[in-house]
C-alpha cells in the first residue's frame, strides 16, 4: 500500500526523522493560511502517488502567502501527468505546503527489501535529486548498498558507514547516524516494503532533512497497523484493483489484451510469460488463490470483463485446494450473469478435473478447453486473430 508524501512525513516525525515544517491543504485559501503561519518562502507540492511531480508542473516555489494561494489554485484540480502516471495522469486534490529549505547538498537515502540478499538493504548516494535507477546504471560507484540483518537490527557502526558514505561533514555525522537509525526503525516497526527519501538534504545552516517521503507498506502486515490502513487513498488506485481487493483477490491491471485468471502467483507469472511467448500480451495479473470459493471465481470473472481492453480470457487452473469442479461452476455462473463478448479459453488440471470439464461441456456455453499451457496460449492468440 502506498501513501502520500505528506502522510509519510507525518509518520516520519513520530520516529524522529527530521522533515521541514508544513501542512496539507485542499483549497487555495488553506494553502495561503499555512504559508502565512510558516512565515516565509514555501514550496507548494501536488499530492499524488507518483514521482516526477516537479517536471509535470506539480511543484511550485512561493515567496509570499499570496503566491502560495496562486500556486495552489493552479495545482489543485489539475490532471498531473508524469512518467509514473501514464498519459492519463492523476487528478490533484491536495497540496503539501512546506517551508523552503536553504539547500547545501542533495543526497539520496532509501531502504528496500533486497530479495537476492534476503534482508533489508540501506541504499545511499551523493547523487540526490536524480532517479536512483539512472544513478545505478550510469554511476554505480555513487550508490552505496548496506544490508542489515533483521534479527540484529541496525548497529551504530552500520549507520556510521551510511553517514560517511553520504559524505557528511564531521559536524553532521552524529546527526546523520541518528537520522539513519531512526529511519530504519520506522521501516522495520511499520512493516514497510520501501522507504525512499529523494532528495535528502544537507542545509546551509547544518541540518539534515527529508525533503521527500515515499513509503510503501507490506499489505500482508496491515492488520497490525489499522492507523496506516486508514491512510489508504482509493482515488489513487485503479478501480478494478480496489474492487478485487474487496473480494480478497490479487489483481494488477496491465496493458495487454488477454485477461488471465490463475490460482497461485507462480502459475500466474508463468501464464503471463507463455502468453508473451505465443505473441500476445496479458491484460492483468489475477491470482484467485488456492482456497478460492465459487463466489470469488465469479467476482474474478466480472472484474476481467470490466476491463474494456480485454479481447480474450485465459483461465489456467491447477486444481488442488481449489477443485476444478468448483472453478467450473463459478465460471459457468459468472458467464451466465455477465455479458461476455470475448472468447474464453480454459486449461484445467488437478483435483476433480474430469468433473470440471463435464460441467463446462454440459453448460451450453461456448468455452474452448485447452490441453496444456502451450496449447492454451496458442488458442488464445488464434482467438485474438479471429
Amino acid at each position: 500500500m502506498n501513501i502520500h508524501e505528506y502522510q509519510g512525513k507525518q509518520l516520519f516525525q513520530k520516529y524522529g526523522v527530521a522533515v521541514p515544517r508544513g501542512g496539507v491543504a485542499d483549497s487555495p485559501a488553506e494553502a495561503e493560511r499555512i504559508a502565512r503561519e510558516l512565515g516565509g518562502t514555501v514550496v507548494v507540492k501536488a499530492q499524488i502517488h507518483a514521482g516526477g511531480r516537479g517536471k509535470g508542473g506539480g511543484v511550485k516555489l512561493a515567496k509570499t502567502p499570496v503566491e502560495a494561494r496562486e500556486a495552489a489554485s493552479k495545482i489543485i484540480g489539475m490532471t498531473l501527468v508524469t512518467h509514473q502516471t501514464g498519459p492519463q495522469g492523476r487528478l490533484v486534490k491536495k497540496v503539501w505546503v512546506e517551508e523552503a529549505s536553504a539547500i547545501e547538498r542533495e543526497l539520496y537515502l532509501g531502504i528496500v527489501l533486497d530479495r537476492a540478499a534476503g534482508r533489508p538493504t540501506i541504499m545511499a548516494s551523493t547523487a540526490g535529486g536524480m532517479d536512483i535507477e539512472e544513478v545505478a546504471a550510469k554511476t554505480p560507484e555513487k550508490l552505496l548498498k548496506v544490508p542489515v540483518d533483521p534479527a540484529l537490527g541496525i548497529w551504530p557502526s552500520t549507520a556510521r558507514r551510511v553517514a560517511y558514505g553520504l559524505g557528511l561533514p564531521d559536524a553532521l555525522v552524529r546527526e546523520g547516524v541518528q537520522f539513519v537509525t531512526n529511519l530504519y526503525r520506522f521501516y522495520d516497526e511499520m512493516d514497510c516494503s520501501l522507504v525512499e527519501i529523494n532528495p535528502l538534504v544537507q542545509t546551509k545552516d547544518g541540518r539534515i532533512l527529508a525533503l521527500d517521503a515515499k513509503v510503501n507498506f507490506d499489505d500482508n502486515a496491515l492488520f497490525r497497523h489499522p492507523d496506516v490502513a486508514a491512510l489508504r487513498d482509493l482515488d489513487e488506485e485503479d478501480p478494478l484493483e480496489v474492487e478485487a481487493s474487496k473480494s480478497r483477490l490479487n489483481y494488477i491491471k496491465l496493458d495487454g489484451q488477454v485477461g488471465c485468471m490463475v490460482n497461485g502467483a507462480g502459475l500466474a507469472m508463468a501464464t503471463m510469460d507463455i502468453i508473451k511467448l505465443a505473441g500476445a500480451s496479458p491484460a492483468n495479473f489475477l491470482d484467485v488463490g488456492g482456497g478460492a470459493s465459487r463466489e470469488m471465481v465469479e467476482n474474478a470473472f466480472r472484474i476481467l470483463m470490466s476491463d474494456k481492453g480485454v479481447r480474450a480470457v485465459l483461465i489456467n487452473i491447477f486444481g488442488g485446494i481449489l477443485r476444478c469442479d468448483v472453478l467450473a461452476e463459478g465460471v459457468v455462473s459468472a458467464v451466465k450473469t455477465v455479458n461476455v463478448t470475448v472468447p474464453v479459453i480454459i486449461r484445467m488440471e488437478g483435483t476433480n478435473v474430469e468433473r470440471g470439464r463435464e460441467i463446462l461441456k454440459n453448460s451450453g456455453l461456448d468455452f474452448t478447453v485447452a490441453d496444456g499451457m502451450g496449447d492454451a496460449a496458442q488458442k488464445v492468440v488464434a482467438a485474438l486473430k479471429r
